[in-house]
C-alpha cells in the first residue's frame, strides 16, 4: 500500500513537472509564431530631428582593467557632434582600472570631448546606483548606456536617435553582437542562446505590442521616461528588467532594432558564464515577485498580462528541469513504461517541451545566418546539453529569489578576449569558488548509471535523451572545476571579485 501511494505521489509530481515544462514549450512556439508574423514589419522613425538632441553616454564600470580602454576608444569614435555628446564614466573600481580610466578620460578631454568621471566611495545599488548617480549631472535629454565589454559601432547614435521623434517612445534597444563568438565551444553555444532571445523574443514582443525589456546595455533611454517610471531602483539584481516593466506600465513605448548590432564580449570561462546566468535568473524572479501583482491589477488587456506573466516566470523552467532530473530514475518495468504512457504522455510532452527548444534556436540561426545556419545547428545537441547542465545553477538562483536569500553579487569577468590566440586563465579576475560543481558531477555520475541501466534493459529510445543529461552535467562540472585545478595553469595570483549584495 505504501509503495502504491509512493508511486502515485511520484507520478503526480513527475507529470506536474512535465506539464509545466510543456507549457513553457508551447509559449516558445507562440513566440516563434509572433516573430514570423511580424518579422517584415521593421520599425521606422516617425521623422528625423532637424536639430540633433544632446545625448549622455553612460559607461558603468567596475574593475575592468582589460576592457576599459577599448570601451572609451570605441565611444570616442561614435559619429555624433561632440558638442552634443556628453560622456559619463561611472567608475566604481577598486583596482588599477581607476588609473586607466583617469588617463583615458584626460586624453578625451584634451581632444575636445565633454567627459565627466564619477567615482563613488561606496557601491550602494551597484550598477543601478551608479546610473542613478550619473543622471543627477547628465545634460542629455537621452541617455545611451554601454557596459564595459561592449564596442559600439560609430553609427550607433545616428541609427537610433531619430526614433525618439515619436514622443511616446521611451527606450530603444539594439541587438547584441558577439566579438568572440568563435573563441570556443562555450562561446559559440552562448551566442546561440543569446541570438534566440535577442532576435526572436525581443522582435516578437516589440513588434506585436507586448512588453519586452531593456537588456541592461546597448540601448538608449529618454531621460523623462526613466524619471516618470520611478528611476533606477536596486532592490533586484536586474534593474534593467525592473525599470522596463515600470516604464511600460506607465504607458511608454519601447522599440527593438534587430538590424542595429552592438558587439560585446562573451564570457570565456564556465564559472563566469554561470555567475552571469545566476544573476540574470535570480534578478528576473525578484522582478517577477515585485511587479507581477501590479501587472495583474493594471488595465492591460488579458493577452498582455498573460504574456508578461510567461516572460517574468520563464526562468522557473530551470527549477522544473532540476526537479525532473531528481524525479527521473531507472526502472525496468511497471506501468510507467507502457506504450499507452509513451503515446499519450511522453510523445506529446517531448514535442512541446523538447522539440520546441530545437525549433526555437533553429529559427533564430536560420534568420541570422541564411547560408550557414545548418552548420550552426550541428551545435544544437551541445546547446541542449548546456541548458541541462545549467539547471542546478539556475534552479538555485530561482530558489534564492523565492525565499529572499541574500547572496554575493558576483560580476562577470571580462578579459578583452576577441581572438582564439588570446589566453585568459592567468587573468586577475575570477568568479568565486562554489561547491555546486560537485553536485553537478554527482548528477553526471547518476545519469551515467542511468544510461547503462537503460542499455541493459533495452530502453534504447531513452538513451539519447539520458546521454544529453549526462554530458550536460559532466561538461559544466568539469569546466567549472578546471578553473580551480593548478595543473590547468592557474597560478596563485587569482583574485576573487565579489561583494555582498
Amino acid at each position: 500500500m505504501q509503495g502504491s501511494a509512493g508511486y502515485i505521489l511520484w507520478t503526480v509530481c513527475y507529470l506536474a513537472v512535465l506539464f509545466g515544462l510543456s507549457a513553457y514549450g508551447v509559449h516558445r512556439y507562440f513566440i516563434i509564431y509572433l516573430f514570423l508574423k511580424h518579422r517584415k514589419r521593421a520599425p521606422q522613425p516617425a521623422t528625423h530631428f532637424e536639430q540633433l538632441p544632446k545625448v549622455t553616454v553612460q559607461l558603468p564600470i567596475f574593475n575592468e582593467v582589460y576592457v576599459v580602454e577599448r570601451l572609451l576608444k570605441s565611444v570616442s569614435e561614435i559619429d555624433y557632434p561632440r558638442e552634443l555628446m556628453q560622456i559619463q564614466v561611472l567608475d566604481d573600481s577598486t583596482d588599477d582600472t581607476r588609473e586607466l580610466t583617469a588617463s583615458s578620460v584626460e586624453k578625451l578631454r584634451a581632444t575636445g570631448f565633454d567627459v565627466e568621471l564619477i567615482h563613488r566611495s561606496n557601491r550602494v545599488g551597484f550598477k543601478a546606483g551608479a546610473l542613478e548617480t550619473g543622471l543627477a549631472t547628465a545634460h542629455g535629454d537621452f541617455v545611451c548606456i554601454l557596459d564595459a565589454d561592449f564596442v559600439p559601432q560609430p553609427d550607433l547614435l545616428q541609427r537610433t536617435i531619430h526614433f525618439f521623434t515619436d514622443p511616446t517612445v521611451g527606450m530603444i534597444q539594439t541587438r547584441w553582437g558577439h566579438l568572440n563568438r568563435g573563441y570556443s565551444l562555450l562561446t559559440r553555444v552562448q551566442a546561440m542562446f543569446l541570438d534566440g532571445h535577442l532576435l526572436l523574443e525581443q522582435t516578437a514582443r516589440s513588434r506585436s505590442g507586448r512588453f519586452f525589456n531593456f537588456n541592461g546595455t546597448a540601448g538608449l533611454w529618454r531621460t523623462a521616461c526613466i524619471e516618470e517610471a520611478g528611476g533606477w531602483q536596486h532592490d533586484t539584481l536586474t534593474e534593467d528588467l525592473d525599470l522596463s516593466y515600470r516604464a511600460q506600465l506607465a504607458g511608454w513605448k519601447f522599440i527593438f532594432l534587430q538590424d542595429v548590432v552592438t558587439p560585446a564580449e562573451l564570457p570565456v570561462d564556465m564559472n563566469g558564464f554561470k555567475s552571469q546566468q545566476h544573476r540574470w535568473t535570480k534578478g528576473s524572479i525578484q522582478t517577477c515577485k515585485k511587479l507581477l501583482p501590479t501587472i495583474w491589477r493594471s488595465n492591460l488587456t488579458l493577452p498582455l498580462k498573460i504574456e508578461a506573466t510567461a516572460h517574468l516566470t520563464s526562468n522557473f523552467a530551470y527549477l522544473l528541469l532540476a526537479c525532473l532530473c531528481v524525479l527521473l530514475h531507472p526502472s525496468s518495468g511497471g506501468p510507467q513504461n507502457t506504450w499507452v504512457r509513451t503515446l499519450l504522455i511522453d510523445v506529446p510532452i517531448f514535442l512541446t517541451a523538447s522539440v520546441s527548444v530545437g525549433v526555437f534556436y533553429i529559427c533564430a540561426q536560420r534568420e541570422l545566418h541564411p547560408r550557414t545556419w545548418m552548420k550552426e545547428m550541428l551545435l544544437l545537441p551541445c546547446l541542449l546539453a548546456l541548458g541541462v547542465g545549467l539547471s542546478l545553477n539556475n534552479a538555485r538562483a530561482v530558489l534564492e529569489a523565492v525565499f529572499n536569500h541574500q547572496s554575493d553579487f558576483a560580476r562577470t569577468p571580462k578579459y578583452g578576449i576577441e581572438r582564439k590566440s588570446q589566453p585568459w586563465r592567468k587573468c586577475k579576475y575570477m568568479p568565486l569558488k562554489s561547491l555546486l560543481p560537485l553536485a553537478e558531477m554527482a548528477f553526471a555520475l547518476y545519469f551515467s548509471y542511468f544510461v547503462w541501466f537503460a542499455i541493459q534493459h533495452g530502453q534504447f529510445l531513452s538513451v539519447p535523451f539520458l546521454v544529453m543529461f549526462q554530458i550536460g552535467f559532466l561538461y559544466v562540472s568539469i569546466s567549472s572545476l578546471a578553473q580551480w585545478w593548478p595543473k590547468f595553469g592557474l597560478g596563485t595570483n587569482v583574485r576573487d571579485v565579489a561583494v555582498t549584495a
